[in-house]
């Protein structure tokens, strides 16, 4: 029988309790821990009454935005490269990943200065122009799902992470040759890569017919790779490999004002890697708006897959759901 491995948080609420000892260690640790986290206000003046309700009690969505100032291919201001949508069951027993391609069309709210939005624009704009407290409302204004905690990642800082974990293993597919200095070559198959050469991988897009629809999927698979690397090592059961592994996560992630890292790691303690799926957000493929090329959502089964995350009815979504293209539907990713 496969082996049911949890996830990082879920872990940690009860790892603490062996590195702190009891209920004074785990907030003691946790502590320690939040220490590490960066704050932001995420949700500085967003209209309350023109947010989407939470409606089902006990479920949880973050807004997980991924960045990376030492991205070679960013260029113009800064941008979010990976936007994600997690939902967190109200039974604590599944949680789902959403990807938006950071290029979607969508409507964009006006900045709080006034200056920018209040139009269609990719989403990633929304964060160059109000920051998160923009990317937020207009998360919610696409999805109709309400927001509770956003967590930025520091994708560049995640080189440490997998360092830290001795690398991770990735299936490669097809070969290709990186764009950016020093140009490695990912031959096709599983490899076990370094941060460095993880972070290289997952920034590739030009050599997929897809572009950053396959972006997308293999930041999806590295974050999957990455906890199976953690639970596959014993990092998860070694108090000590634990901590310089949750030290590095912290360090490279900033959370909203009102995140609790030993709350949300003890409303996810029962949470398994096998019990987190992967999605697509809904798309219909690419397209010319305004003279840039555009992901277009697709609104129908958008709108029907995140109905089901704001009632918490994900699960029943998926069994009665089916599609082959992960990249252009709401496909699980395993």
């Amino acid at each position: 029988m496969r082996r049911r491995r949890r996830i990082l948080l879920g872990t940690l609420a009860a790892l603490l309790v062996l590195v702190g000892g009891g209920i004074i260690g785990i907030a003691t640790y946790g502590r320690s821990l939040d220490g590490n986290l960066a704050r932001t206000d995420a949700f500085a003046g967003l209209p309350e009454n023109a947010r989407p309700t939470q409606t089902v009690t006990g479920a949880m969505n973050v807004l997980l935005l991924g960045s990376d100032s030492r991205d070679p291919d960013k260029t113009a201001d800064s941008r979010t490269d990976t936007i994600m949508l997690m939902h967190l069951d109200a039974d604590h027993q599944k949680a789902e990943v959403i990807s938006i391609p950071r290029d979607t069309w969508v409507f964009v709210p006006r900045s709080p200065d006034g200056r920018h939005g209040n139009t269609m624009a990719k989403i990633n704009s929304a964060y160059a122009w109000g920051g998160t407290p923009l990317t937020v409302q207009t998360v919610e204004s696409f999805t109709g799902v309400h927001v509770d905690h956003v967590a930025l990642v520091d994708f560049a800082g995640f080189a440490q992470v997998v360092d830290a974990l001795g690398g991770v293993d990735l299936t490669i597919e097809k070969t290709i040759t990186s764009i950016h200095a020093p140009h490695r070559t990912f031959q096709k198959g599983t490899r076990h890569l370094d941060g460095a050469s993880a972070l290289d991988y997952v920034r590739q897009r030009y050599q997929f017919a897809d572009g950053d629809f396959s972006r997308e999927r293999h930041q999806r698979e590295f974050l999957q790779a990455l906890l199976d690397r953690a639970a596959g090592i014993g990092t998860l059961s070694n108090p000590v490999k634990l901590n310089a592994f949750l030290q590095a996560v912290t360090r490279s992630v900033t959370v909203d004002e009102h995140f609790d890292l030993v709350n949300v790691a003890l409303e996810l303690r029962d949470l398994r890697s096998d019990d987190l799926t992967f999605l697509g957000s809904p798309s219909a493929g690419t397209g010319m708006k305004s003279g840039q090329s555009v992901v277009l959502p697709d609104t129908t089964k958008a709108k029907a897959l995140y109905q089901a995350v704001a009632d918490d009815t994900v699960q029943d979504y998926l069994t009665t759901t089916a599609s082959p293209a992960p990249t252009s539907t709401a496909a699980p990713l395993r």
